[in-house]
């Protein structure tokens, strides 16, 4: 069963959303130099995918945690009904590019769904770098919640 998002949350929401685009405005313009750990302590990457219709790069900075050499990211779009952009750009195409600071990687995305095998391992991986946010924003919608391992490419 879902809540309904109380409304302290759907206001602050314009206000995460504004932060989250000058995050990525400020990773991108300094190189990698700020941004990684501009969220405390929860790091930060930039996801750089192509869009599924435009065929642009789109950038994004997501939280992200390690599990072996692969990244982990949270589809939770702030705990919203509809998945992010970047989701549906990696479904359309898994290839993508990270920056961790200032290194580059290439990456493939495996998309995990509730109940593929590994998905409530890295979902727990995930939540608990970020402090549960993950776990409460899971409790509050009705879609899916994908988890995004974005392994890097050994070429």
């Amino acid at each position: 069963m879902t809540e309904t998002p109380s409304p302290l949350r759907r206001a602050l929401e314009p206000l995460l959303r504004g932060f989250t685009r000058m995050h990525r405005w400020v990773y991108l313009r300094s190189g990698g130099r700020v941004g990684r750990r501009m969220t405390g302590p929860v790091t930060s990457l930039l996801l750089h995918t192509t869009g599924r219709r435009s065929g642009e790069r789109r950038s994004v900075a997501l939280a992200y945690t390690n599990d072996g050499d692969a990244f982990v990211v949270v589809a939770s779009n702030f705990g919203g009904e509809r998945p992010p952009g970047w989701l549906l750009n990696l479904q359309a195409d898994p290839h993508a590019h990270v920056n961790i600071g200032r290194r580059s990687v290439a990456v493939t995305a495996d998309v995990l769904l509730p109940g593929a095998s590994e998905y409530e391992r890295v979902f727990e991986v995930a939540n608990k770098a970020n402090g549960g946010i993950f776990e409460r924003y899971r409790a509050t919608m009705s879609r899916p919640l994908p988890v995004v391992r974005l392994v890097p490419d050994r070429r």
